[in-house]
């Protein structure tokens, strides 16, 4: 099997996953709160849907992780004031505060995810791993 790329990309995201899982709730999070505090933080407020199409989260798990963020005070949502049926999503000085413990764990998870690689090894995965998902998006 390790001659299908299909077969060592499953067992590479099965070892991701588990990595970013065990990484994140180590310091109380999710995987999708890393996603929408850096995307909140990079990108600005954002409706729910814009927010789940940006970090394509799903809107049943979406509404659920921003529940579990407005409760710990790290976003706030509020009326949009174009469409008053949308909520804007926008994040706080704790999220920004959060976003950033967050990015540490995150770099940390993917040295140790490609511990076996050089930096250079590790820069050429990322570019071909980029390359995939671009492509396969666009034939979607």
């Amino acid at each position: 099997m390790d001659h299908l790329p299909s077969w060592l990309l499953s067992q590479a995201a099965a070892h991701a996953h588990r990595l970013v899982a065990d990484g994140f709730a180590g310091v109380g999070a999710k995987g999708y709160h890393y996603r929408l505090l850096s995307s909140l933080d990079a990108d600005g407020p954002a409706s729910q849907a814009a927010l789940g199409r940006r970090t394509r989260i799903y809107l049943s798990d979406l509404v659920g992780a921003l529940n579990e963020l407005e409760a710990a005070g790290y976003v706030r949502r509020s009326p949009d004031p174009a469409d008053k049926r949308r909520n804007v999503v926008a994040v706080t000085p704790a999220g920004r505060d959060r976003a950033a413990e967050l990015t540490e764990r995150v770099t940390a998870i993917q040295e140790e995810l490609t511990a076996a690689l050089s930096p250079a090894e590790t820069e050429q995965l990322t570019g071909l791993l980029r390359r995939l998902v671009a492509h396969h998006d666009r034939t979607e």
